[in-house]
């Protein structure tokens, strides 16, 4: 099964600012990291969303 491209969300403002794949076999639970999001200008937690094709 290959890596899955999932989206990383903002928390707090909910916009898509990431892209990057993950391989479910190995990763099981949803991804948070902390990512600098630009509209809200500072770092903030990112969740990780599905890609909407």
């Amino acid at each position: 099964m290959p890596a899955e491209k999932i989206v990383l969300a903002c928390s707090e403002c909910g916009r898509y600012n990431y892209v990057t794949v993950k391989n479910r076999q190995n990763v099981k639970s949803k991804l948070k990291l902390k990512k600098f999001c630009k509209k809200d200008r500072r770092h903030t937690d990112h969740v990780e969303t599905k890609l909407r094709h």
